[in-house]
């Protein structure tokens, strides 16, 4: 698998980091792992294969996570590049998704399910083991965010990930990314953090170093870590694996 990090950062506007957004490359298609406004044109910008899209993956509901479905879904109706297409888009997430798409489609009578090419809205189950991208398996697991949020386990072969997308502290994350090839988790806060509902850097490093994983990546970051030297705060630690701070653009082989 190969990620691309499209967005690093949240809600709050800023000159490097944009909201969140993963591009994954796997054996079966590629995957979207969240989508907030931003992403169709950091899709675009990073040269990255927009039009083959195979799969969306939402995490929560919050703007920055699926802001940019509408606009995504407006823009594949009307671009050239799409008018060929006749694979279907898998569009994947909580209970609740599909009301939430028909929303944003009723707005204005855009009629954003109205493609070219087919769009399948699928609501999965925690803890039921689905194909997100052929011969590709994923698992969604509960995270204390939001009602409906998820992190999300992929396997593709061998290789192995789990995106936390935001969530608070919960030990049954490093339960879910055991040993895994890259775990990917939010990381708002510094220290002190003001969110129950995030984790601040000692929390993900607690995390990784439980899961064992084999290398671990660091997003989502708040305003508050432009004033901090990442690799001086991690030294602080020992998580046991080669950590990563996620930045706009970043792509790594997992």
């Amino acid at each position: 698998m190969k990620l691309t990090v499209l967005g690093s950062g949240t809600s709050i506007p800023h000159p490097r980091r944009t909201s969140s957004g993963y591009w994954l490359e796997t054996s079966g298609g590629t995957i979207l792992l969240d989508c907030s406004a931003s992403i169709g044109s950091r899709m675009a910008a990073n040269g990255l294969a927009w039009p083959n899209l195979d799969a969306i993956w939402i995490s929560h509901f919050h703007l920055d996570h699926v802001g940019g479905l509408a606009p995504l879904l407006a823009g594949t109706k009307h671009a050239g590049k799409m008018k060929d297409r006749t694979k279907p888009l898998r569009i994947i997430g909580p209970t609740g998704l599909k009301k939430l798409i028909d929303a944003f489609s009723d707005a204005h009578n855009y009629r954003l399910l109205e493609q070219p090419f087919p769009v399948e809205i699928v609501e999965n189950e925690a803890l039921e083991p689905f194909e997100i991208v052929n011969g590709v398996e994923a698992t969604a697991m509960k995270t204390p965010h939001t009602a409906e949020s998820h992190a999300i386990h992929i396997r593709d072969g061998d290789a192995t990930l789990v995106y936390t997308a935001d969530t608070g502290f919960d030990e049954s994350l490093a339960t879910l990314a055991n040993r895994v090839d890259l775990f990917i988790l939010e990381c708002s806060f510094v220290k002190d953090k003001p969110a129950q509902k995030h984790l601040e850097l000692s929390e993900a490093i607690h995390l990784i170093r439980k899961a064992k994983a084999k290398r671990a990546m660091l997003t989502h970051f708040y305003p508050e870590w432009d004033d901090v030297d990442f690799e001086e705060e991690l030294a602080k630690f020992s998580p046991m694996c080669e950590v990563i701070e996620a930045t706009d653009g970043l792509s790594i082989v997992v």
